[in-house]
């Protein structure tokens, strides 16, 4: 509203007039505002009151409706629309809220009104007529006239005359039409009913002793009204023979009722199929076959335009559910899916709104006619319809059931119409097709004249017509099961008139008699089920240019589809029944492989050069001292790892489907091999450094002599493991195209598909197994909760022994940086390209696989890597070998040098140094060790000389006055000497 609002904003200038109408307005601003009538008002469609008090213009083509307040009726144009010239339209005839007349005048149990001086409602000045029946009188005035809303004599009613003919005993039927609600079937089935009652009564072989008359009330569709009725019509005289309902709903109490009392219950209009329940609606028919017969119906025109998938919409009543679960059963039979199911009580809005969310194409909507308004009002606001979609409705509306005025709605009537073009409909064939009489003498075309005679207004504006058919056969199945009851026209000599509530036996002769009823009717051949039903054919029909036209028949006891090919569809063809998707897939970007082809192409370039200046100067002492073989090894490892980069650009835009296993095993091995021998010789030689450069003196002779085929044999053992490694792969679990589905995409073109872009990878069935496996870490969420993030982890058996192998190579580039030694001379270098390749593996490994979904990234990742990890390996490890022999120039003087001296003056300047560090770490441990025997013997020293005190005691004095004279000193005890303690250090 505020948008509409909005948009009229610009004509909404002026204050608002005061009192009285509005002269036109001949501007461009549009129309002056209408004052409503006395005792009415005016409908503005789309804004509020309060919108309608702020403007005091109304734009071009917008149209206002008059409404009036309590028993009255607009007498005018009650719409009025307002023209370009700034106008409305009908100006020059007023509209007037003018009081009606009562209703219940114009229709007289036993008789006919005639309406004279108007049409309906009854206005002032309106006259009407009454007539009764023959054999009955009137009883009081034959004429009133309508006069400021009241009726100018009490109305008559029609008493029975006493003739000879009125002794024919009278059998009541207690009938309840559902005159208005959500389906007013009774405008035109009362009619059809009494007009079958005047003409079975007429017959004098049909009852001959009994006249069927009929009490009815308007139940309004609705079981609340009609369980008022139900019980004025049992507990007040006369007893009634036979009930006869119309809407499911009211069918369904009634025929739950009913067998507390014995009766039998015929209806004219109830097609739940719950209803076919004997065991709980032990007395029931209907000439309304079952809703279920529908179904047959569509689902073989499902199966006919191929449509899979469906889905519904109903109001929820038992009949509209008790239909869709019958549906459900079918269509699941016949291979077909209800993907969405929706209902609705009252307001259908949201459904519909889900429907267009979930892109439903094949809808069933399952609804009265009133909520069928409702249900399209949303759906052309929310645009279901068109080319894209297929509604499929009951055939039992009226042919302009869209086209009534309905207040509930805010749509209007091109709205409307332009929502239910190209719908579907399947009817009971209600009508019989075939020109032929019935037995009350009469064809179809014949009742379809004398009935729409009998109305009172246009067959198209009135409720049930199509069932009329229906209700008039039921008024002549229950006649002729009657007669076969009663003495007259049977054998039993039952009595009807001894009928009463408790008496169970005519009931039950009356069931059977109606049970084996089969007689022509005016809708057809007339048979009842064993549930009670009718048996019919169904009528399919198509909404073309706003009228329903008939395109096939469809007999479900023969599955006999007669197809009169007479269906458009506004896209030309039938619609699928959901978008179709167009898989594409997302190729690898062309410039991108070509330009690391490139790149790829001079790498090999590249390492051929170095390959083949490595071999050319292979009897060079420098270049042999670097361990050729194992160079040559790592420039044809490149090679082969840049030739991997070929078939990991190649996908479906190159290759068929058939080639991709190929292109897969292809890049396996390539990058494969590529890795254990470019990698795998380096690692040798880092691996032979640090092993012989820590082990202990005792050992020291292992550096002397290096055998060369243990290096090769470490090459061989890894390279020997990747194959065995790659073969088990390939044989157990071979790598096979595999396509990564994404989600769907909108095309840019106004076309009825979406796109579905789809991926090819190269893939087995245990890939986490072989080369890496994701683990799921469990963390909580901001708030409490818990999420799942996936981390790589690298833990595959090809991944896994790989990247141990990296780490084991840096650590031991790092452990070996110092050492020096001529028997590798480019070690140094090694340790370089090590960490060159390890880092960039170690990086790139993970950043592919979750990249894998985006096949550039992956490509340019993976690709560069390799291209730029090689690179660097041929540059650190040939270039300054060709760099140092080119700089020198004579490259025989600088062998033969090599060979005089057994070493270069580098390396012998840096082994002199080796040798004197140890040299002196070796004296600094027989120091600290003589220094420690020397102490050792000092203490031992001391220890004697105090043991030998203890020993001898001291000397008396000598009594010559010299000292005391203590025993010889053995030779062998002298003191130390220099002598002695220089010995110490020999």
């Amino acid at each position: 509203m505020l948008l509409l609002l909005l948009l009229l904003a610009p004509l909404f200038l002026r204050p608002p007039g005061a009192g009285g109408a509005q002269t036109p307005n001949a501007t461009s601003e549009g129309c002056q505002i209408i004052h409503p009538p006395w005792e009415g008002g005016i409908r503005y469609r789309g804004l509020t009151r309060d919108q309608v008090k702020a403007i005091n213009f109304l734009p071009v083509d917008y149209e206002i409706e008059y409404v009036c307040r309590g028993e009255r009726e607009v007498v005018g144009p009650k719409v009025r629309k307002c023209l370009a010239n700034g106008s409305w339209t009908d100006m020059d005839t007023p509209s007037r809220c003018v009081r009606i007349c009562s209703k219940s005048y114009l229709t007289l149990e036993n008789g006919k009104v005639f309406l004279t001086g108007g049409d309906l409602p009854a206005l002032d000045g309106a006259r009407v007529d009454f007539r009764c029946d023959p054999d009955f009188h009137l009883v009081g005035s034959s004429r009133s006239i309508c006069s400021q809303g009241q009726w100018s004599t009490p109305k008559p009613h029609c008493q029975v005359n006493r003739t000879p003919h009125s002794e024919r005993r009278a059998v009541y039927i207690g009938a309840l039409f559902p005159m208005s609600g959500g389906w007013p079937g009774g405008q035109a089935c009362q009619p059809a009913v009494e007009m079958a009652l005047e003409d079975v009564n007429s017959r004098r072989d049909i009852l001959p002793d009994y006249e069927l008359k009929l009490i009815h009330h308007d139940s309004k569709c609705d079981p609340g009204q009609a369980t008022k009725y139900l019980y004025e019509l049992l507990y007040n005289d006369p007893i009634k023979i036979i009930l006869m309902p119309g809407c499911s709903s009211v069918s369904t109490l009634v025929a739950e009722a009913a067998r507390m009392w014995n009766l039998i219950v015929l209806s004219y209009g109830s097609s739940s199929p719950a209803l076919s329940n004997r065991q709980r609606f032990p007395t029931f028919f209907r000439t309304h076959p079952s809703a279920t017969l529908h179904n047959p119906t569509r689902v073989k025109l499902f199966e006919k335009w191929g449509w899979k998938k469906i889905a519904t919409i109903q109001q929820t009543t038992e009949v509209f559910t008790s239909t869709l679960d019958d549906l459900e059963e079918r269509v699941k039979e016949a291979g077909i899916e209800i993907t969405f199911r929706q209902s609705f009580f009252s307001d259908p809005a949201v459904p519909v709104k889900n429907l267009k969310r979930q892109d439903a194409r094949i809808i069933v909507g399952l609804f009265y006619e009133t909520e069928a308004r409702k249900v399209f009002c949303e759906v052309y606001k929310e645009r279901l319809f068109g080319k894209k979609y297929v509604w499929f409705l009951i055939g039992w509306y009226a042919d302009n059931w869209f086209k009534i005025y309905d207040p509930s709605i805010n749509c209007t009537v091109d709205e409307m119409t332009e929502a239910v073009e190209g719908h579907i409909t399947t009817e009971i064939v209600m009508l019989n097709p075939a020109n032929t009489r019935s037995i009350s003498n009469m064809t179809s075309q014949e009742f379809v004249e004398k009935l729409t005679k009998r109305l009172k207004r246009h067959p198209e504006e009135t409720g049930g017509f199509q069932e009329a058919p229906l209700a008039y056969d039921a008024i002549w199945a229950l006649a002729l099961a009657l007669n076969k009851t009663s003495g007259g026209g049977g054998r039993s000599g039952v009595r009807l008139e001894d009928f009463n509530y408790n008496n169970q036996t005519i009931t039950d002769q009356i069931y059977r008699a109606m049970n084996s009823s089969s007689f022509e009717g005016v809708s057809g051949h007339v048979v009842f089920d064993a549930s009670g039903s009718r048996m019919a054919w169904t009528l399919i029909e198509q909404l073309q240019g706003g009228s329903y036209k008939k395109i096939g028949y469809y007999d479900s006891t023969k599955d006999d589809l007669s197809w009169s090919k007479t269906d458009k569809w506004i896209g030309g063809s039938p619609p699928a029944d959901q978008t179709l998707v167009i898989k594409t897939f997302r190729f690898l970007s062309q410039k991108l492989f070509i330009s690391v082809s490139v790149l790829s192409s001079l790498g090999i370039v590249l390492a051929v050069v170095c390959l083949s200046f490595n071999i050319y100067n292979s009897h060079v002492r420098y270049i042999q001292n670097s361990q050729p073989n194992l160079n040559n090894l790592t420039a044809v490892g490149c090679s082969l790892a840049l030739a991997a980069v070929f078939p990991l650009g190649l996908d479906g835009y190159h290759i068929g489907r058939n080639q991709f296993p190929f292109v897969c095993q292809a890049r396996l091995w390539l990058l494969g091999l590529g890795f254990s021998l470019g990698y795998g010789s380096m690692f040798t030689k880092i691996w032979w450094v640090h092993t012989v450069f820590t082990k202990k003196e005792e050992k020291k002779e292992w550096r002397k002599t290096l055998e060369p085929w243990k290096l090769y044999a470490t090459v061989g053992l890894l390279v020997g493991m990747d194959v065995l490694t790659l073969a088990i792969w390939q044989i157990v679990d071979p790598l096979h195209r595999t396509i990564e589905t994404f989600a769907k995409e909108e095309p840019k073109e106004d076309i009825d598909v979406s796109i579905l872009p789809q991926l090819e990878h190269c893939s087995s069935r245990k890939m986490n197994t072989w080369l890496g496996m994701w683990a799921v870490a469990r963390r909580a969420g901001a708030e409490g909760s818990e999420g799942e993030v996936t981390l790589p982890a690298i833990l595959g058996i090809f991944y896994g022994y790989k990247g141990l192998l990296l780490l084991l190579g840096i650590f031991l580039a790092y452990e070996t940086k110092s050492v020096s030694t001529e028997k590798i001379n480019d070690h140094r270098a090694v340790g370089m390209a090590i960490y060159n390749v390890a880092v960039l593996c170690l990086i790139t490994a993970p950043v592919t696989m979750i990249l894998s979904s985006q096949q550039d990234a992956a490509f340019a990742f993976a690709s560069l890597a390799i291209v730029f990890s090689s690179y660097i390996t041929l540059v650190v490890l040939f270039v300054p070998k060709m760099r140092r022999l080119i700089t020198r120039g004579e490259w025989q003087s600088e062998a033969q040098d090599t060979m005089k001296t057994g070493s270069s003056t580098n390396n012998n300047e840096e082994e002199k140094s080796r040798l004197l560090e140890k040299e002196n770490r070796e004296l600094e441990k027989i120091i600290a060790e003589k220094e420690e025997r020397v102490s050792e013997l000092r203490h031992q020293l001391q220890s004697r000389q105090q043991l030998r005190s203890r020993r001898h005691p001291p000397t008396p004095p000598d009594p010559s006055g010299g000292l005391p004279r203590g025993p010889p000193e053995p030779p062998d005890r002298l003191s130390c000497d220099g002598s002695r303690v220089h010995l110490l250090y020999k």
